[in-house]
């Protein structure tokens, strides 16, 4: 906090509503139907629908957009092209690279390259039949390997080193290499990319997104139309799903919407369908990992060295911020003192990939499991205990390839644990007699744990701001740069605040996040998202509460009985604002807010936060990119069919350390849901396109997603009791990404079921394990 009087406020009491199951703000709405999203807002008048004709090559160049037939069909109200944008047409979070419109070269199939806007849908459906677009191809670059072959890289390879791995790999008793595969993943969000944009006077637009980051549409949209930031508004009351798919995803979309009603003067409303939200929108990265590593007999890891390539698509959206973090986890939760760990980001002829839950930490844990796995194979140990023997240490072994001191590590107990209540030690002993008695089905059974660093590895990201105003009645608004996909953001932000002034819950709402009232924003990621607006929310309450804590220390103090003002003693608890030198005295909150008008006291307040001790040099690898670690373990048991590959997750237990929780069922919601998704991505999410680069997996028909009968049958979770941080907002921690890799532990138990084929091949095991790929695998093996 960073005011002398929120300072004050600290010792000042409030409520309890921390720390409780409040239901999720929207949950009625969501099942009723009476949560609105971007398509839900009314039509207003005269208002356009807008769409966009994309490339028919992944790679070529324009010879010629015929756009007459479409200029002059019924009911069509523009047509435009990179002409129509002006000079600033190419744009991008990090690097300005990417075109809002192709004007001469195509980069993948379905960029866009012509935008429509018509008076119905049925129009718009018919004109983008009437455009042609005619290309020069060009050979395109589809895999990780043509581009390196070609060099056609995006950035500079990134590198984190400690010590001598070559030396220490060269020098140990054992060594292995190998190179992984992972492939990509479709965020797969219930409502697709949209927008709604309408202009105001004096040349504003107001843009609704569903976007999580409502600043840096407002920064795309200035620029590549020639406006000033003030003159953009935009505004996010929700998403239906994000999962990091809308942190710059939604800026063409925006930029489509506000193009138009720049040149019209009216309001244009762009919708994706699900099949174009998928074949133009970028996925999580595929990876390819090339590992050497050295080990002693009794499992300590002396040196590793890896080499990271991720398939950034056509432009570099957040690509090398992605590849950033996975170097920062690419020991998971071990200590390695020699290790190297290099990355570069492949430019290909894809839709640019972007952000996706866990931000390139997934790849890079999946990748060092991965190696664990083969370590353990052979040696021929229990994975588990090679595990245990390379885990970080709690007063020594404590410090991570970047030169971060790892506090708070809980790891050793949360495994063992977790052993112990999941019974793996007896489940892992009776696993060969019973694959030797199973004819049909192979058994596996594997932990893995999970170190995820949490805060933007930019530093400057890490900040937030909140208005916060109190109403007359003892009702609160709060307004914050955060943005609500179903994460339960608000709800805890609601909580946070109603426990400040120790008022009901329903007393305080969290309004739709606007760049007119919180400027400057960060996005919501990075699972930061109650850590910063959360904490700048509560810093804004204190504000408030050291100013009306001294006005009622003024009103409830009793000379008679010799009590002077003292704002520390003032308590804001159940609705009541009480001395606590004399609890029977006080008055209602709402009636201390009324009085206080009556004063001229500032009932408003903006919060700030910003999170401290983060630094982190790129070019030397070192720092504190993290303000603290989430921390968890998952065991899951597997079973697969022998003559197909079908997979069956037999059982899964999970423990996972998010502090002190502010809410603990919206949190479990959260830590299932994402492993869930994590074990989708290992097992059962393809991505599959023709020769030309075109998705052929883009509707929920042919991409598949867990479905309610891929659960685990058996399905526990629990959190592991800790309230010893005290770095983040009431002794939480995050909790949207670090679960999504406890998935990984079901790819490995299929790893570990193929182990137990009386062969001497590896289970050279691909990410997915689909069923065809562990059939593959199953083929190989017994050949």
């Amino acid at each position: 906090m960073n005011t002398d009087s929120s300072k004050t406020a600290e010792r000042i009491l409030g409520g309890t509503a921390v720390g409780k199951s409040i239901p999720h703000d929207s949950a009625v709405g969501h099942v009723t139907g009476a949560a609105s999203y971007i398509d839900d807002l009314p039509c207003r008048v005269d208002e356009l629908f807008v769409g966009f004709v994309g490339s028919p090559v992944a790679n070529g160049t324009i010879k010629s957009i015929d756009i007459s037939k479409a200029i002059d069909a019924q009911g069509v109200a523009c047509v435009l092209t990179s002409k129509d944008v002006g000079p600033h047409n190419i744009f991008g979070p990090l690097f300005c690279d990417e075109p809002f419109l192709a004007d001469k070269e195509l980069l993948y199939v379905g960029q866009p390259v012509v935008v429509i806007a018509a008076e119905t849908e049925q129009a718009l459906a018919e004109a983008r039949n009437l455009v042609t677009i005619e290309a020069e191809p060009e050979n395109p670059i589809f895999s990780i390997d043509d581009a390196i072959a070609s060099e056609h890289f995006i950035g500079p390879t990134r590198r984190i080193k400690r010590g001598h791995p070559i030396k220490a790999i060269a020098g140990a008793t054992h060594q292995l290499s190998g190179e992984f595969r992972i492939a990509g993943q479709e965020h797969f969000y219930l409502e697709s990319q949209a927008a709604v944009a309408f202009p105001g006077e004096q040349n504003q637009l107001v843009v609704h997104s569903s976007t999580q980051n409502t600043t840096e549409i407002q920064t795309m949209v200035a620029e590549v139309l020639g406006l000033s930031m003030h003159q953009v508004v935009c505004i996010c009351k929700r998403m239906g799903g994000a999962f990091g798919g809308k942190e710059t995803q939604a800026v063409i979309p925006a930029l489509m919407a506000s193009l138009v009603a720049q040149r019209t003067g009216r309001a244009a409303r762009i919708v994706y369908d699900k099949d174009t939200d998928m074949c133009v929108t970028g996925k999580r990265h595929p990876y390819r990992c090339n590992w050497h590593v050295g080990f002693e007999s009794d499992g300590t890891i002396v040196g590793l060295k890896v080499d990271f390539f991720s398939d950034g698509g056509s432009a570099a959206d957040l690509s090398t911020s992605v590849m950033e973090r996975t170097l920062l986890h690419a020991e998971n939760a071990y200590y390695i003192e020699d290790i190297e760990i290099n990355g570069r980001v492949c430019r290909t002829n894809f839709p640019p990939n972007t952000a996706f839950r866990g931000f390139g930490g997934p790849q890079a844990i999946a990748s060092m499991e991965n190696i664990i796995e083969r370590v353990a194979e052979k040696l021929k140990i229990d994975s588990l205990d090679l595990r245990l023997i390379n885990v970080y240490g709690d007063t020594d072994r404590n410090v991570t390839p970047y030169g971060q001191l790892y506090t708070g590590n809980h790891l050793t107990e949360i495994m063992t644990t977790l052993a112990e209540t999941s019974n793996y030690r007896d489940r892992i002993a009776g696993l060969d007699q019973k694959n030797k008695n199973d004819s049909l089905r192979l058994h596996g059974i594997t932990m893995t744990p999970v170190k995820f660093g949490i805060s933007f590895t930019t530093k400057f990201l890490n900040q937030a701001n909140a208005l916060i105003n109190v109403y007359t009645d003892g009702t609160v608004q709060v307004s914050t740069g955060g943005t609500e996909m179903g994460q339960g953001l608000n709800t805890k932000i609601r909580q946070l605040v109603a426990d400040e002034f120790g008022i009901p819950f329903p007393s305080v709402i969290v309004m739709p996040t606007s760049t007119e009232k919180n400027n400057n924003t960060s996005p919501t990621a990075a699972s930061a998202g109650t850590d910063l607006n959360g904490a700048a929310a509560v810093d804004g309450c204190r504000i408030i509460k050291s100013r009306l804590a001294n006005f009622a220390a003024e009103l409830l103090a009793s000379p008679k009985d010799g009590l002077i003002p003292s704002p520390e003693h003032i308590a804001f608890t159940d609705g009541m604002v009480r001395d606590r030198r004399q609890p029977n005295a006080g008055m209602t909150f709402a009636e201390l807010t009324r009085k206080a008008r009556m004063e001229r006291i500032d009932l408003g307040a903006r919060g700030f936060y910003k999170t401290p001790g983060v630094d982190f040099n790129r070019e030397t690898g070192r720092g504190n990119p993290f303000l603290y670690y989430t921390q968890g373990a998952a065991v899951a048991e597997v079973s697969i069919d022998r003559f197909t590959g079908e997979l069956s997750v037999e059982r899964v237990d999970l423990l996972m350390d998010i502090g002190k929780s502010i809410n603990p069922k919206v949190d479990m919601g959260q830590i299932t849901g994402g492993f869930i998704q994590g074990m989708g991505w290992v097992t059962a999410e393809s991505l599959v396109y023709d020769d030309g680069g075109r998705l052929l997996t883009h509707s929920p028909t042919t991409y598949k997603i867990p479905a309610i009968t891929d659960l685990p049958i058996d399905f526990r979770c629990a959190m592991f009791p800790n309230d010893d941080n005290l770095h983040c907002v009431r002794r939480s921690k995050a909790v949207g990404e670090p679960p999504l890799m406890l998935g990984i532990a079901v790819w490995a138990a299929v790893k570990n079921a193929l182990t137990y084929l009386p062969s001497e091949k590896d289970p050279n095991l691909k990410l997915p394990a689909t069923g065809e790929e562990i059939l593959r695998c199953l083929t190989e093996m017994e050949c």
